[in-house]
């Protein structure tokens, strides 16, 4: 708050006060936020690190299981067998809360099936497609897991940057230029004052003089 729009009057020295109360009020319940934003963050970097780990050796376990699959049944009678898939994956998303943001909470269903779901006939294939087709369920299951908890975090990640700049917004501009309001009011006043005794001495003196 530049000093040249401050009114050096003691009634905006009473609004300003009020105004750094508030001001360090919403700070602190800002640091507050901010740490807690901070920890729940950690908490979902943990388990992205964990997810990610297993996304790569899910997917892995699915090429290893595919590689057999394709040296046993062949290359034509696994991409059939893909072809023959009936049932799809299917998503729903949900918000949930975390700390007042909004994240989302991802439902998947059919997409890990039973051997007679898969569409591909059971006698003309080997177990090795079996294994394959679970192999690769799982994976797509990992990935649907993963993207939710990369999303969490990246949501949290944003929130806790746009809190940080907010904090250091008040803790080393709004608050430093209310609090330099104020001692410029308090010196104006006290200046003020000091002439006003000055003023009433003259004219106490000429006063007397002329007695």
């Amino acid at each position: 708050m530049p000093t040249a729009d401050v009114k050096p009057t003691r009634s905006e020295l009473l609004e300003v006060k009020k105004k750094i109360k508030l001001t360090k009020s919403g700070y602190k319940i800002l640091k507050m936020k901010r740490d807690g934003l901070i920890l729940e963050f950690f908490k979902i970097l943990e388990q992205a690190k964990d997810i990610r780990e297993k996304v790569n050796r899910d997917y892995q376990e699915a090429m290893g299981r595919i590689a057999v699959a394709k040296a046993v049944d062949g290359a034509i009678t696994v991409q059939s067998s893909a072809f023959a898939l009936k049932c799809h994956p299917e998503l729903s998303l949900r918000a949930k809360n975390i700390m007042g943001i909004v994240v989302p909470e991802i439902e998947a269903s059919s997409v890990c099936t039973v051997v007679d779901q898969r569409g591909y006939g059971i006698i003309g294939t080997s177990v090795y497609i079996d294994e394959a087709t679970k192999a690769f369920e799982d994976l797509v299951q990992t990935i649907i897991e993963a993207a939710e908890i990369e999303t969490t975090m990246k949501r949290l990640l944003e929130e806790v940057e746009k809190t940080k700049r907010r904090v250091n917004a008040l803790e080393f501009k709004v608050i430093p230029d209310l609090q330099e309001a104020e001692a410029f009011i308090r010196l104006r006043l006290e200046e003020m004052e000091r002439e006003n005794i000055f003023r009433l001495k003259r004219i106490k003196h000429k006063a007397e003089a002329r007695g």
